[in-house]
């Protein structure tokens, strides 16, 4: 199978979206997985839990760094090398964490696993490379949900893997799917290359050109905003349930499941629109939840006392709304640039690591009132993305008009 062939075979299919979700599923595993592991590795590197959460951001900062040359570099090379390039670099990343006693190879070790991960930003590209419009549209919306499930599961997973295996435990089995994915991409994948002339575009020129589209930027901006909301909620979780309500780490583990459960029935509703709506629709539908959501947040914060019941019910709006407006922006940002799909990944990719860093933190800042906070951050959000998605429709509209008054011209 060559890159960029969009229609593919049955069992081509099955064996894409194998890989597709293989490849999310390693994306939230050295994150998600390690966290319950910290006071462990605290305890093995005689450093404070505060010193092991620097590993973490580190490791956020190799992806984004690793991703922004990635994407780029696929697009004139091909995927196969560079993803199986990065799965080797992980893995002897994932290695040297291991075997290492001294914190400062533990963090530069941790760095070079980061940077292999960086690969998995192809996901996007080999998503557009290898199909076509429902196809694309429904794998999209599996990823997000998929990922959504994984990032759920990750405390079960994690507290079953220190309990039986140590703090170790996590990079042995992030090795060991790596291999697995890394053995897969070699049969599944050809090593063809792009044959675009667009695709032997210098990094800078690829990415300004891009990003300097008002189209591309907004719908990745929508797809962030979107995921900023999700993020914001999974990183401020543990001073909602466990610091402020005192919940056990087990039934915390339970409501993030929940919370899982809601991304299975929110893919099945997108999947279901997809088939009855525009993407513009869906992007719209979806976004309408989030801001009912925030708005259902703020209502219970300020006339029922805060429990496990007054968070999840508007997370539960707001995940349905992630999940159907996410896949249809993406989807709508990766159409404009099918010839440079990586810079396309890298920049979308990039894009939304900003903004849910940035609005994560900002709501962490205000610890006494999260609540309220989130909500207000889901209605802002929102909002800005429906106006952006307006805006879009606005331009395409003028658009329509000047082509249809240019050839009546002619």
């Amino acid at each position: 199978m060559t890159e960029g062939t969009s229609v593919v075979t049955s069992r081509q299919r099955r064996g894409a979206v194998g890989l597709l979700l293989a490849m999310v599923l390693l994306g939230v595993f050295p994150l998600d997985v390690l966290l319950p592991s910290f006071p462990a590795l605290a305890a093995h590197f005689s450093r404070t839990p505060a010193d092991i959460a620097l590993s973490i951001s580190l490791f956020a900062v190799g992806i984004a760094f690793a991703q922004l040359l990635i994407g780029p570099l696929s697009d004139r090379i091909g995927r196969k090398g560079l993803l199986l390039s990065g799965l080797g670099v992980s893995m002897l990343g994932a290695l040297g964490c291991v075997m290492t006693a001294d914190y400062s190879l533990f963090l530069i070790f941790r760095v070079m696993q980061a940077l292999g991960c960086g690969c998995f930003v192809l996901s996007q590209a080999l998503v557009q490379d290898l199909f076509e419009g429902e196809q694309r549209d429904r794998l999209r919306i599996l990823m997000v949900t998929a990922t959504g499930i994984f990032i759920s599961l990750s405390p079960l997973a994690g507290a079953f893997l220190q309990a039986t295996l140590g703090w170790r435990g996590s990079f042995w089995v992030f090795t060991a799917l790596s291999a697995l994915v890394m053995i897969k991409a070699w049969l599944f994948l050809d090593s063809g290359r792009p044959t675009s002339s667009a695709a032997h575009l210098g990094f800078v020129r690829a990415y300004r050109r891009v990003l300097s589209d008002f189209e591309f930027v907004s719908y990745w901006l929508i797809s962030a905003f979107a995921f900023a909301c999700h993020f914001s909620f999974i990183v401020i979780s543990p001073l909602i349930f466990m610091d402020q309500l005192q919940l056990t780490t087990y039934d915390f583990s339970l409501i993030l499941l929940i919370y899982g459960a809601a991304y299975v029935f929110g893919g099945i509703a997108a999947t279901l629109l997809s088939r009855r709506i525009n993407a513009r629709q869906q992007i719209v539908a979806g976004l309408s939840l989030i801001l009912l959501a925030g708005l259902v947040m703020l209502f219970l914060a300020q006339h029922f006392a805060r429990s496990p019941a007054t968070v999840l019910i508007p997370m539960l709006i707001c995940t349905a709304g992630t999940t159907i407006a996410r896949p249809a922006a993406t989807s709508r940002a990766m159409a404009l640039f099918p010839e440079i799909a990586g810079t396309s990944a890298s920049a979308g990719s990039t894009i939304i690591f900003v903004c849910g860093g940035l609005i994560s933190a900002l709501i962490s800042l205000s610890p006494s009132n999260l609540q309220a906070t989130l909500g207000y951050c889901f209605v802002l959000l929102s909002g800005i993305a429906l106006a952006l998605n307006r805006r879009i429709s606005r331009r395409a509209r003028v658009l329509d008009r000047s082509a249809i008054t240019s050839t009546g011209g002619d």
